[in-house]
């Protein structure tokens, strides 16, 4: 697991954003990264998210997630760990952190679950910290995009699994992880299925704010 860690930490050729000769982040797409946000959702955890789903940001992670650049894992991950320092104090330990599940044909296909590889990554620059992938996705859930708050709601219903074999300890606060939220719905389903098998999620950390009106 550190192995893998390490590996996807190695530094890319060209800015993350825009993909010029200037890594990891060129000095106009680093400039466009505003830093952590606190989000309110309905019913929701505390949400810090790395910054809004548009510019380099945006582009970064879709070569990340959809284009096979796991080597962008790295400067994402030291995005998330700034965002970390708004939800887990420094000085405290861990945290654990638990990675928002992906479908399983989706992980396939990017070879392997890239939300993992992110906190995976974050915990090997972090002393204490532990990724639980506590949390799993039922195969007949299907792809969110295009789905509205309800739609996404009712498409995890039922359909995130808590791993008896994976379960953290009792009494450990967790911090959920994501790349992008939208509606709040995948958050608020893995808060409860966490809540449901006893355990203790005090916030979440995503990458992309894509919520409207924000």
């Amino acid at each position: 697991m550190l192995a893998t860690a390490l590996v996807d930490l190695v530094l890319p050729a060209d800015c993350a954003g825009c993909g010029a000769p200037a890594p990891p982040w060129c000095p106009a797409c680093a400039a466009e990264l505003a830093g952590p946000r606190r989000l309110a959702l309905p019913g929701g955890l505390p949400v810090v998210a790395v910054g809004r789903y548009r510019g380099p940001l945006r582009t970064a992670v879709l070569r990340y997630k959809e284009r096979g650049r796991r080597d962008l894992a790295g400067p994402l991950a030291a995005l998330l760990a700034a965002g970390l320092a708004e939800l887990h104090a420094a000085g405290g330990a861990g945290p654990w952190l638990v990675p928002a599940p992906s479908r399983p044909a989706a992980a396939r296909a990017r070879g392997g679950d890239h939300v993992v590889r992110l906190c995976r990554a974050v915990a090997a620059a972090r002393p204490g910290a532990r990724v639980v992938p506590t949390l799993r996705l039922a195969r007949r859930a299907r792809d969110s995009v295009g789905l509205d708050a309800a739609q996404r709601a009712a498409n995890l219903s039922g359909r995130l699994r808590v791993r008896p074999s994976r379960l953290p300890p009792e009494g450990v606060p967790l911090l959920i992880v994501d790349d992008v939220v939208t509606t709040g719905a995948t958050l608020r389903a893995c808060r409860d299925a966490l809540v449901g098998a006893g355990l203790r999620p005090v916030g979440a950390l995503v990458l992309c704010d894509a919520t409207t009106g924000s």
